[in-house]
């Protein structure tokens, strides 16, 4: 049975446990011409998800859920329901290379208009036969559940995009994600948070040797701790009634 996580009257399932079947799975609705909707859930997300009642909703309208985070993998095995790590951001190039693959017109929404340049510049060389049709840099301040995101949304499904890339941050692009499995039903929406950033270069990933012990979070908290540190205690004061739910999960 997949590891999952209650909230209230919400339960959010952990449902591709590696990136095989992840990528089997938008294979089989891309070659289909079907949408859907990825989010990678961490720590983070579950500090949001119990505070958020529209967090909630949207991360229950998604389609594809995998575990971006050591924490949600330790939990998952403490579980006995074990899944593999699946970084967001490891999966820019493999979700690109089925979209070439199929035929998919690609779109990059968020971040900013220098970054996604820069991230499909990178994509094109990386992926030659990649289209990537359209870049949508929101202004600061966008709503995901308002006007301007409705028009974007409806951009995309009148454009035929295959396949875009969300890097609005959470909860926004999984939010905007949600509503596009109505407003833009043949649209794949992929929240990749900071991956396309780390394409442009705009943003820095740890080291190989960072993330195979698992310290990524520590470099990144190095790299920005005025915003980073309030937001990593907040993850540590969950973790130990994480733990206690993953046990009785167990039993």
């Amino acid at each position: 049975m997949p590891v999952q996580f209650r909230f209230e009257t919400t339960t959010i399932t952990v449902n591709q446990p590696h990136a095989a079947a992840l990528l089997t799975a938008v294979k089989t609705r891309l070659a289909q011409g079907e949408g859907f909707a990825l989010a990678t859930i961490n720590l983070d997300h579950l500090v949001k998800l119990s505070q958020d009642a529209a967090f909630r909703q949207a991360y229950a309208a998604q389609d594809f859920v995998v575990a971006d985070g050591n924490p949600i993998v330790w939990l998952s095995r403490l579980a006995g329901r074990p899944v593999h790590l699946v970084p967001g951001s490891d999966m820019v190039l493999p979700l690109a290379r089925l979209a070439a693959q199929n035929g998919v017109k690609v779109a990059l929404l968020g971040s900013t208009e220098a970054a996604l340049a820069r991230a499909a510049e990178h994509l094109r060389a990386e992926v030659p036969k990649l289209d990537v049709a359209l870049q949508l840099a929101p202004a600061m301040g966008f709503d995901p559940a308002g006007d301007e995101a409705t028009r974007l949304l409806r951009l995309l499904e009148t454009a035929q995009i295959g396949l875009c890339f969300l890097a609005l941050g959470a909860p926004k692009q999984e939010v905007l994600a949600a509503r596009g499995r109505t407003l833009a039903p043949h649209v794949g929406f992929a929240s990749i948070g900071a991956g396309l950033d780390f394409l442009a270069g705009t943003q820095n990933r740890a080291p190989e040797w960072v993330q195979r012990l698992a310290l990524e979070w520590a470099w990144r908290m190095l790299s920005s701790p005025r915003r980073l540190v309030p937001r990593y205690w907040a993850c540590a004061k969950i973790l130990p009634g994480e733990m206690r739910k993953a046990l009785r999960l167990r039993g």
